[in-house]
């Protein structure tokens, strides 16, 4: 199809999603409110709404009261029921599909249901938002001229009593409408292929042959890829592979660490990047502004959001609150009920609100992937602030890295201890953390008062992991590809230990 008539398509669905856009930007309370009532009425009628008689529920604050607040753990046996080919338990149409993640709470997998409604109007909705705002704002865009390169997960799909289960990413591609094939690469029968070793060399050896014109996947699976592309091909940057190339769209983890590779790989000025906040559970936020390191929440994917400030996360004080009562500069825990039957869930990520008007995030960390063992309260925010500083001043790359509390003994002081693999080790591993200390305390102040003196904390430790340590962790516990990634901070040192005991075995 000429790029001229694909354009004039684009722009024609364009000015109609940007006038459902403009609703929930100017009412973004009313648009919230109306779609929790909506969603309470659609499920009165099934088991989980009968069991908190959603008929007679009328407002939030009755919602609020009536339903409590849960975690996987929480709601694992219900979702059990669904798996297991009940209907009608937590959502009125069927749930056939659930999405396999492996998250980081203490179940080994989550399996989040995924309904007919939640694919529609909230993943598949987003993918095509996410295209009119960039196209929007970039209106010599060329994107339809090639193809986007789609990194998605390893798992295949497994049927189990009448439902299917499998990565986020197979269901989707396995869903979605024929003619999207045409437009993104690698085939479907690459992309849905379980061995992730196998799977990156026919990527690699699929899409080099292609006219790609932008990339989408998590960055750290994504730079594996792209370095095994000019490996193959022997080419300097990946303009020389994909001329065209003009956007990565990208989410998953923070995009912080791994900023200075990929300009060496995409080396060419005015070259976009987007990021996007989505999940198993749902898509959540856009960034809807060309060189902005804010998302814009998304209020009309059929999720109603709740926060919970993060002072009081886990204490006796813990209570959410509605968007409408979020402040601007705070740690909130996101909370969501959604058109999957998924009723006040804790996701398990923190995000701060940057602006209220529209209401636009960063996304800080885990609930559960932070340090406040001794009330420093350091979280990945922090910690990727600190290594984007230092690492630009020390000339270093970082691969990636996890951290862990140093628990006091005696009269022994606590602290925190690093391991990190570089692809460029600074010259003097000292000098780094003397840096990194500096730097932790000027963006963390309960980290500095923590630190002042060594009065609570010592000085951190810092190990340089060998290459590819982090890779072969993932491997040896079958979490190579996808969205798998080890925890960056942790209140526990099982993960730290682990990767300090591999660090040794070769």
């Amino acid at each position: 199809m000429p790029i001229p008539i694909v354009n004039s398509i684009a722009s024609w669905f364009l000015k109609k999603r940007f006038h459902q856009i403009e609703l929930f930007l100017k009412y973004p309370n009313e648009v919230q409110n109306e779609l929790l009532l909506s969603l309470i009425d659609f499920a009165k009628d099934t088991y989980f709404g009968k069991e908190h008689d959603f008929a007679s529920i009328k407002n939030y604050r009755t919602f609020a009261e009536r339903v409590p607040i849960t975690n996987y753990e929480g709601c694992q046996h219900i979702i059990q029921r669904a798996r297991d080919g009940e209907n009608n338990i937590l959502w009125p149409t069927p749930i056939k599909w659930f999405a396999k993640s492996s998250g980081t709470t203490k179940s080994k997998s989550k399996f989040i249901p995924v309904s007919q409604e939640s694919l529609e109007d909230c993943h598949y909705a987003a993918s095509k938002d996410l295209l009119c705002m960039y196209l929007n704002n970039n209106e010599d865009s060329q994107l339809f001229t090639g193809k986007s390169l789609r990194l998605g997960g390893s798992k295949e799909m497994y049927k189990e009593n009448g439902t299917i289960y499998g990565d986020l990413s197979a269901i989707l591609i396995d869903n979605m409408p024929f003619w999207a094939e045409f437009s993104s690469t690698p085939s479907n029968r690459v992309s849905l292929m379980s061995n992730w070793e196998h799977k990156m060399q026919a990527i690699v050896d699929e899409t080099i042959q292609e006219n790609v014109t932008s990339l989408a996947g998590v960055p750290s699976w994504m730079l594996v890829l792209l370095n095994n592309v000019l490996e193959t091909t022997g080419k300097k940057d990946l303009f020389d592979v994909w001329p065209n190339l003009e956007v990565y769209f990208h989410g998953g983890v923070s995009f912080t660490p791994y900023q200075n590779q990929y300009k060496k790989l995409l080396p060419k000025k005015g070259f976009r990047y987007y990021e996007i906040y989505n999940a198993s559970e749902g898509f959540f936020a856009i960034q809807d502004r060309n060189n902005s390191s804010e998302l814009l929440l998304m209020l009309d994917y059929g999720i109603f959001y709740e926060f919970i400030p993060m002072e009081f996360y886990g204490t006796s004080q813990e209570k959410a609150i509605p968007l409408s009562e979020v402040e601007l500069n705070k740690n909130y825990a996101i909370i969501i009920t959604t058109n999957a039957g998924l009723w006040r869930y804790k996701v398990g990520d923190t995000v701060r609100f940057t602006s209220l008007n529209p209401y636009r995030i960063k996304i800080t960390g885990r609930t559960r992937s932070h340090i406040n063992v001794f009330g420093e309260e350091l979280i990945i925010e922090n910690a990727e602030q600190a290594l984007k500083k230092v690492c630009k001043l020390t000339k270093a790359e970082i691969v990636d890295y996890t951290a862990a509390p140093i628990f006091m003994e005696g009269k022994e002081k606590g602290g925190h201890e690093w391991i990190m693999e570089f692809k460029r080790q600074p010259e003097d591993i000292n000098y780094f953390t003397e840096l990194f200390d500096n730097a932790l305390k000027a963006l963390n102040s309960d980290y500095e008062a923590k630190r002042y003196n060594n009065i609570t904390l010592n000085k951190p430790i810092i190990h340089m992991a060998r290459p590819n340590l982090f890779y072969d962790w993932l491997k040896q516990n079958n979490k190579l590809g996808g969205q798998h990634k080890i925890p960056r901070l942790s209140n526990n040192r099982d993960y730290l230990e682990a990767l300090l005991s591999l660090d040794y075995k070769i």
